[in-house]
């Protein structure tokens, strides 16, 4: 079953590239640049660059993978797959060899830490890094509530077990685990002694230095 994985390095795809090297199957990388705002810009803009060919396989990119022009997406036997946290959680499921999906135990921790990161911590720390801080009238508005809340919350969840899910690695850990190693990368989340001993525990897997490796060998070409 072919599986053809589109990403940009500077991207939410790492954390996909980590998933894939941590189930183990074989995929086909298709890196897709960024715009560029101006001859200075290194990492460009949000907007992926159409290109001129729209029979190519870059181009079929935005015509039958992701109109929307986003990055990461999968291709999976015919199949597309978007969403960062879905395409992790669709690779635990359909490869499940690796033992990256959630025993009956794990499930409820499972779904309810990979979905806090991607909806109260995406959006409580892309608005606190763009500038936008909800005055306490307008919490309510927000699934997030406050930045403050929701960075205790995770610094909690990472607290509690050795794992997200309990005392063993499983594909939210790659997911969780990736936001905190952004969020600590970019400052958009504090330096707290919880968060630095979690990352250390997951990235000394080989899944996770084997997609760095690969990242940062696309990021430098």
């Amino acid at each position: 079953m072919p599986l053809t994985f589109y990403t940009n390095p500077n991207s939410r795809g790492r954390i996909v590239q980590w998933m894939l090297e941590e189930v183990g199957c074989a995929y086909d990388t298709v890196l897709l640049d960024y715009e560029r705002s101006s001859a200075a810009d290194r990492w460009g803009g949000a907007a992926l660059a159409r290109p001129n060919d729209a029979s190519s396989q870059r181009g079929r990119f935005f015509t039958e993978v992701n109109p929307m022009g986003k990055v990461p997406a999968i291709v999976h036997d015919g199949r597309v797959v978007t969403e960062s946290a879905a395409i992790v959680a669709y690779l635990a499921k359909t490869f499940p060899s690796a033992g990256l999906a959630p025993t009956s135990d794990e499930r409820a921790d499972y779904y309810r830490w990979m979905f806090f990161a991607a909806g109260p911590l995406e959006q409580a720390v892309t608005n606190h890094r763009a500038g936008f801080f909800p005055a306490p009238e307008q919490e309510f508005f927000f699934g997030y509530g406050s930045y403050e809340r929701t960075v205790n919350e995770l610094e909690r969840a990472v607290s509690s077990k050795p794992f997200i899910a309990g005392n063993r690695f499983t594909a939210a850990d790659v997911y969780v685990g990736s936001h905190i190693g952004w969020g600590l990368g970019l400052k958009t989340l504090p330096k707290r002694d919880a968060f630095l001993e979690y990352l250390g525990r997951i990235t000394q897997r080989d899944g996770f230095r084997r997609a760095a490796a690969k990242s940062e060998t696309a990021a430098a070409a």
